[in-house]
This record gives structure tokens, C-alpha cells and sequence, in this order.
């Protein structure tokens, strides 16, 4: 059985597995802990570590994940390609509850999460421009649209701190922007990925319609409960969808998540 792996999924809310054979995996870190041991597979003739961020029974809440250990462990067992599922709140009419999103920016609304791995002596700035992979997000695409899965291709997802949802006047707020996406996990999962120059693939699944869409009123708050419904409701399309996007990746990576530290760090 596996103990090693390429590629790492992180799962989100109501996603608590991806294989049926699996070998558990208890990975230590420097940071500590990551939610849950790691499980192991093989997936589309591909080694594929499977982590549920919020642990096997939902007991870290996103403002207290552990997401470097969860990205150190994966590094550690030879991960470079990181798939990151997500559940999401829409915050625009065209991006329905069961829709997939593929982001491709985020805006951080957090506060006070361990986001780095580098905080001293050594000064690493990483970019940030395009915080999800390329490659990644192409492959993700395409395994969508051969699967006949309604995608949008592109999207920005606002992060909250959580664990509460947003009030009236904060949706409104995120709305008038022009993002699209609503999530609790996504910074900084994503960022710190990148620094371990590790390709991140976003795909977030929408489950509500964040505090409700103004002039709609069909479109309620959202609710833990209905999240859990919704994303429960769709979980085999994502498997599916990851199964898709493990079987069809480029062997080797051509993008530059890889050389992500190249000139990220001061030197004196």
C-alpha cells in the first residue's frame, strides 16, 4: 500500500473521504498536526493523499484549521499538485447552489491565522498575482466539461473569517465589488501552497446564496444545515470531477508554481 503521493486533495465541508482501499498515514510536522491522518491511494493509476481539513468529525473550525501542518504534511509525503474542494456561498444570480466554480483570485477578509511559513530570519515575499495554479485550473476545466458539469470558468472568492456567516450589509458589501464567491478556507490554505511551491487547484462548490440575494426572496441566508445538504448532494460529482482531473494531468508540471521562491526572498 502507498505511503507516498504526487497529488493531495483537501476535503471540505461534508467531504470526509475519496477512496474506498486506502492506507492511513500519520504525518508529523514541525507545525504540528495536520486534522487528520493522512489516507492514501491510488486513484486513475495515480498515488493520491486525501486530508479532511476540518478533521474526520468537523472539529476545527476554519478560523482554527491547522493549514500549515495540513500543507507541510502533504509536502512531506512527496506531494507537489494540490486539489482544494470547497464549499461556497453565491453572492451573484448566475452562480447557482450545485454550480462549480473554478476561482481564480481571492481577497482575504481574515485575521490573525498563522498564514506563513516564513516568519524570520530568512524575509520571503511570494507573489500572490495569480494565487492558483494554470495548469491546474486548464485541467480542471476541461475534466468539467467532458463530465457535462455546469462550470464557470473563472471567479473571485472573498474570504471571511468564520466560523458566522455574514450579515446583510456585509453580502452587500462583497457584492458591490464584483466578486462572485463566498468561502472561510480558501486564504490561507491557498498562499501557503504556494509557498511550498506547490501547484493549488480551487474548486469550489456552491451551496447557498450567502444572506440572500436582494429582490429574491427564494434566495434565503444560508445555514450550516443546508451547506451540509447541498455539498452532501454533490459529493459523488466531485469525485467524479477529481477523479477526472487526477487521470488527465500532465505528468510532468510546466507551470511556475514550482520556482515559486525563486526571487521571493531578500537577501542582504
Amino acid at each position: 500500500m502507498e505511503t507516498r503521493a504526487e497529488i493531495g486533495v483537501f476535503g471540505g465541508s461534508g467531504f470526509y473521504s475519496l477512496f474506498g482501499r486506502a492506507r492511513e498515514v500519520a504525518v508529523v510536522t514541525e507545525y504540528g498536526s495536520p486534522s487528520a491522518p493522512l489516507t492514501v491511494s491510488r486513484v486513475g493509476g495515480r498515488s493520491v493523499a486525501f486530508l479532511p481539513r476540518h478533521g474526520v468529525h468537523h472539529e476545527f473550525p476554519p478560523h482554527v484549521v491547522p493549514y500549515r501542518a495540513n500543507v507541510q504534511a502533504l509536502k512531506q509525503i512527496g506531494v507537489t499538485r494540490v486539489i482544494g474542494p470547497c464549499a461556497v456561498g453565491s453572492l451573484v444570480p448566475e452562480a447557482e447552489p450545485g454550480d462549480l466554480v473554478f476561482c481564480d483570485q481571492f481577497v482575504n477578509f481574515t485575521s490573525g491565522r498563522k498564514d506563513t511559513f516564513y516568519d524570520g530570519p530568512e524575509t520571503t515575499h511570494v507573489s500572490g498575482a495569480d494565487p492558483y495554479c494554470p495548469e491546474m485550473r486548464k485541467a480542471g476545466i476541461e475534466a468539467a466539461r467532458r463530465l457535462g458539469m455546469k462550470a464557470h470558468e473563472s471567479g473571485t472568492v472573498v474570504v471571511i473569517q468564520g466560523p458566522r456567516f455574514s450579515t446583510r450589509a456585509e453580502s452587500r458589501f462583497f457584492r458591490s465589488q464584483g466578486w462572485q464567491v463566498i468561502n472561510m478556507t480558501q486564504y490561507p490554505e491557498a498562499i501557503l501552497a504556494r509557498e511550498k511551491e506547490l501547484c493549488y487547484l480551487n474548486i469550489s462548490l456552491v451551496t447557498d446564496y450567502d444572506a440572500g440575494l436582494e429582490g429574491d426572496p427564494k434566495a434565503k441566508p444560508v445555514s450550516h444545515e443546508e451547506v451540509i445538504k447541498v455539498f452532501n448532494r454533490n459529493t459523488e460529482k466531485l469525485k467524479a470531477l477529481i477523479r477526472e482531473i487526477v487521470r488527465t494531468l500532465p505528468a510532468k508540471r510546466s507551470c511556475a508554481c514550482d520556482s515559486s521562491l525563486g526571487n521571493a526572498r531578500l537577501k542582504a
